[in-house]
C-alpha cells in the first residue's frame, strides 16, 4: 500500500470515526443556564434540564424562559446593503433596519417570516420578544443575520462560476426543542414547525432496506454532503422569495440544489459500502424528511414556478421507508409536490406521452409540449427553459433510488418516473418526427456526473414493480389548482 494510501485510508478511518462518534454520543442531558450551537446561545433564567438529539440540535424540559439569545435580536442603526436585482429585474429584498438576528415560533408554513427585515414577506409581529416563556411541545429557531452581501452559495461546490455568490440575508440558523419530558438517547428532533413533537428513534431504522450498489463515477466526498446535511434547512417560507432569506450556511437556496444535494446522497446511501460510513448521512437525510413531513403537516406545499420546490417530497418517503413508519406518508391533500404537479400524460407535438409543464412563473402558466414550437409564445419558451435547466436534471436521482428501494408505488404518480425515463432516454425514437428541432442538449444527463453514471450503469437492472397506477394532472381552475383525472396513453 502506497503512503498516499495508507494516509488516505487513515484520514477517511479519522472522519468516519469522529461523525459516528458524533451521532452515537450526543452531551450527557444535564442542568444548564447556558447552551450553545452554530454561533447562537440560548440563556435561561435558571439552571434546566438540557440535552441533544442524535443530530446534535438542543432539546430542553419545559416550560423554559430565556432571558437572553446572542447574537441579540433587534434593529440595526444603519442599513448599507447592496441589493442586486436578477436577471428578472425583480428582488424579494428592501432596504430596512428593524429587525437583524431574528427569532421564531413557527406553528403554520405560510407567507411570513420573522428573522430579517431585509427579506420579503417580514413580520415584525412575529418576532420573539424577551424575556420568552417556551413552552413544552414548541420548536424556537434563532439566526444570525448576514452584515453583508453577496456571501458564499452554501453549495458553490456543485455550482457554476456565475453563481457562487447568493444574497440570502441570513447566515445561519439552529432549533431548540421544547419538550415536557427528556427523550430517548436515540431520537430524532422533531419537525420544527408546529405544536405536535413525535420522537422518531434510530434504533427503528431498517439499515437492510439501503441498496447495496457498485459505484459508479466518481462518488462524492462523504465529509462534504454530511456537512450539506448537518444544520436544518429552513423551509417554512412557501414563496420563491425563500431564495433571497434562507441561511447561507444552513442549506440551498434554490429547489434545483435542494433536490441536486438529495438525488446525490441518496445514491451515495445506495452504495455497497460498509453501513458504518452511511450511517451520519443516514441519520442526517432522515432528519430532513421528518422536518419536510412536520412543514407537511402544517400547511406546507411545494409547487413554486421553475424549479424553486423542488427535492421535498423524497426526504419524506425515505424517512417512512427507513424507519418503517407508514404515517410519515400520511400527508393531507393540500401537500402537493413540483415533481408531480409539473409531470403527466398527454400527447406531445412530437408524438411524447410523459410530459412537462409549468405551473407558476410571474403568473400562472398553461401547458405548451402539446403545441408546436412555432406556436410557442414567449412564456411557452420560458417554460422550456426551465425544463431542460432546473427540474429532471435534478430529479433523476431520486428517482433511481427510489426504484432501488421499490418505493415507486408509494411515491403515487406515475407519471413522474415515465417522464424520467423519457428525459434520460439515451436512443431518440422521436427524432423522425421533429424534423428540423433537434433534440435538447441537455437531455440523457444531469449536472452531477455521479448521478449520470449511476443511472447508466444501473437504470437497467433496477428491480421491477408495480406502479401506483394513480394518474393525475394538475390545473388551474380560476385561481385555485386542483387535480382532475388524466389518462395513460
Amino acid at each position: 500500500m502506497t503512503k498516499y494510501r495508507i494516509k488516505l485510508f487513515i484520514t477517511s478511518f479519522f472522519f468516519l470515526l469522529i461523525a459516528f462518534t458524533a451521532i452515537s454520543q450526543p452531551v450527557p442531558a444535564e442542568l444548564r443556564k447556558e447552551i450553545s450551537q452554530y454561533g447562537i446561545t440560548w440563556e435561561f433564567d435558571q439552571p434546566i434540564q438540557t440535552g441533544q438529539f442524535v443530530t446534535g440540535d438542543w432539546w430542553v424540559v419545559g416550560p423554559a424562559t430565556i432571558v437572553k439569545i446572542t447574537p441579540e435580536p433587534g434593529p440595526v442603526a444603519v442599513d448599507k446593503t447592496d441589493i442586486k436585482i436578477n436577471h428578472w429585474n425583480d428582488t424579494s429584498l428592501k432596504t430596512d433596519t428593524a429587525m437583524r438576528n431574528g427569532s421564531a415560533i413557527v406553528l403554520k408554513a405560510g407567507y411570513k417570516q420573522s428573522y430579517d427585515s431585509r427579506a420579503g414577506a417580514f413580520d415584525l409581529n412575529g418576532c420573539v420578544k424577551l424575556p420568552l416563556k417556551l413552552e413544552s411541545n414548541r420548536s424556537l429557531i434563532s439566526s444570525i443575520s448576514n452584515t453583508s452581501l453577496p456571501v458564499d452559495n452554501f453549495c458553490k461546490n456543485i455550482l457554476w462560476e456565475g453563481e457562487y455568490k447568493c444574497q440570502t440575508v441570513m447566515k445561519t440558523a439552529a432549533v431548540l426543542t421544547c419538550l415536557d419530558a427528556v427523550p430517548p438517547a436515540d431520537a430524532f428532533r422533531p419537525p420544527y414547525v408546529g405544536t405536535a413533537k413525535p420522537l422518531f428513534l434510530t434504533r427503528d431504522i431498517h439499515w437492510d432496506i439501503l441498496p447495496q450498489l457498485q459505484p459508479a463515477g466518481e462518488v462524492p466526498s462523504w465529509e462534504e454532503f454530511e456537512r450539506y446535511f448537518q444544520r436544518p434547512w429552513i423551509d417554512h417560507l412557501m414563496s420563491w422569495s425563500q431564495q433571497e432569506l434562507v441561511p447561507n450556511e444552513n442549506g440551498p437556496n434554490y429547489g434545483r440544489e435542494h433536490a441536486r444535494l438529495v438525488s446525490i446522497a441518496s445514491l451515495m446511501l445506495c452504495l455497497d459500502v460498509p453501513q458504518k460510513q452511511k450511517e451520519k448521512l443516514t441519520i442526517e437525510l432522515i432528519q430532513r424528511g421528518i422536518d419536510l413531513y412536520g412543514i407537511a403537516m402544517n400547511g406546507g406545499y411545494w409547487n413554486e414556478g421553475g424549479g424553486h420546490s423542488s427535492g421535498r417530497k423524497w426526504p419524506i418517503l425515505f424517512a417512512s421507508i427507513m424507519l418503517g413508519n407508514p404515517k410519515l406518508t400520511e400527508l393531507p391533500e393540500t401537500a402537493f409536490f413540483q415533481e408531480d404537479t409539473q409531470t403527466y400524460y398527454g400527447k406531445g407535438w412530437f408524438g411524447q406521452t410523459a410530459l412537462w409543464q409549468m405551473i407558476m412563473h410571474h403568473g400562472k402558466r398553461d401547458t405548451y409540449e402539446e403545441k408546436s414550437p412555432d406556436q410557442w409564445e414567449k412564456w411557452d419558451k420560458t417554460s422550456e427553459s426551465y425544463r431542460v435547466c432546473c427540474t429532471a436534471v435534478a430529479w433523476t436521482g431520486t428517482a433511481l433510488a427510489a426504484r432501488y428501494m421499490k418505493a415507486i408505488k408509494l411515491w403515487g404518480h406515475d407519471a413522474h418516473f415515465d417522464y424520467i425515463e423519457r428525459w434520460m432516454r439515451e436512443d431518440d425514437p422521436y427524432q423522425e418526427a421533429r424534423g428540423n428541432r433537434k433534440r435538447p442538449s441537455g437531455e440523457t444527463k444531469t449536472f452531477d456526473p455521479f448521478v449520470t453514471a449511476m443511472w447508466k450503469a444501473h437504470r437497467k437492472n433496477a428491480p421491477e414493480q408495480e406502479m401506483s397506477g394513480i394518474h393525475r394532472k394538475w390545473v388551474w381552475q380560476g385561481n385555485k389548482g386542483v387535480w382532475i383525472p388524466n389518462e395513460k396513453n
